[in-house]
């Protein structure tokens, strides 16, 4: 999962998607210099299935429908992409490999809808991909607690939460109300330690009537399932800790833990070691310059972020802290994924200072 999750669905783009098609219709994105584009993109998907339609679906940001992931796929084959696994494409980066422009398709935590949706569009199209596997969705134990908020909201007329010394009491009666509760509890949660964020979405998860294990379950694939996509030509399955930790808010001990376990557990039930990791939620506050140096250590061959960007050569220089390009509901157009391509909007918002790299 990563950091930013928007709210509410809306019926007209964003002002981020605006700007995208404007960027597109004004043609500045064909006149900008091919060095924006970089020498390839990862991007960063979660679940792939149809949209439901609901008014209040504040995660549908880290969904697409299979449509887009096709369209997708179209696109950066006319664009002259060459669709490759991560291996293929790392290879390329260490060697200095810079022609044709690569494109590589990763899927984070480990939905069952990976396997179920987007497996059968790779397929039809013939492209490898990657899923990083959060190993405690399969065990049972990890908690996907962004569902199980907006499940709380969605079945409330009213609903309370004590963050720190603050309590904070809302209605939640229609869409546009769940929408503001959503806005509002959301961040307020997201600015406690995560041990306690995820303590008060359990309390209200139980008030609400909302079995996290059960949504555990209902949404991520099994072992068995997992073993299925892993066994798969066109797929790999990586690593992506064990219980979906932001790293850089854990102590080096546990953080060193958290990756170990999912890697213990991905090689008792799979067979063999991840060569690849993602950091949960990926943002700079969740991922840092210990936390790069901790996957180094575990000898990863990449480790991917998402912090927004293309691969250029200097990327090679910090294999784990690879920036991604995210496949989101707010942009699913081709026109706004031409754009962001193109590198411009990127090269406009600031230039990519953090990690020293142009």
């Amino acid at each position: 999962m990563s950091k930013t999750v928007p709210a509410s669905r809306t019926s007209s783009p964003s002002a981020m998607g605006r700007m995208l098609l404007a960027l597109h219709a004004s043609g500045a994105c064909r006149l900008a210099p091919k060095s924006l584009a970089g020498i390839g993109v990862i991007f960063m998907l979660h679940r792939v299935r149809e949209d439901d339609g609901a008014e209040f679906a504040p995660n549908r940001i880290l969904e697409i429908t299979p449509g887009f992931l096709e369209e997708t796929i179209k696109t950066v084959r006319d664009l002259g992409y060459s669709c490759m696994t991560l291996d293929e494409a790392v290879t390329r980066l260490e060697a200095g490999e810079h022609g044709e422009r690569f494109a590589v398709f990763t899927l984070d935590d480990g939905y069952r809808d990976n396997l179920t949706d987007a497996l059968p569009v790779f397929e039809r199209n013939g492209v490898p991909f990657t899923v990083y596997l959060t190993t405690g969705l399969p065990d049972g134990h990890a908690e996907i607690w962004w569902v199980a908020l907006e499940r709380a909201i969605a079945s409330a007329v009213a609903i309370r939460v004590t963050i720190g010394d603050r309590e904070i009491a809302l209605f939640t009666r229609d869409a546009g109300e769940k929408n503001a509760a959503w806005n509002s509890i959301y961040w307020a949660l997201r600015k406690l330690p995560e041990h306690e964020m995820r303590a008060e979405i359990r309390r209200l998860a139980a008030e609400h009537g909302v079995d996290m294990g059960a949504l555990t379950r209902e949404l991520s694939m099994t072992w068995d399932e997992v073993r299925t996509l892993a066994a798969h030509p066109l797929a790999s399955v990586e690593a992506h800790t064990a219980d979906h930790f932001a790293q850089a808010g854990l102590t080096a001990w546990d953080a060193r833990s958290d990756i170990e376990r999912g890697l213990s557990r991905m090689e008792a039930e799979l067979g063999y070691r991840p060569r690849h990791f993602s950091y949960p939620y990926g943002d700079p506050g969740s991922a840092g310059e210990r936390d790069f140096a901790l996957a180094a250590a575990f000898a990863f061959r990449s480790a991917t972020t998402t912090r927004k960007g293309l691969i250029k050569p200097a990327h090679a220089k910090r294999p784990t802290s690879l920036p991604r390009l995210s496949l989101n509901g707010d942009f699913q157009d081709r026109r706004m994924l031409e754009a962001l391509l193109s590198g411009l909007p990127f090269a406009l918002a600031k230039p990519v200072r953090s990690l020293g790299i142009d």
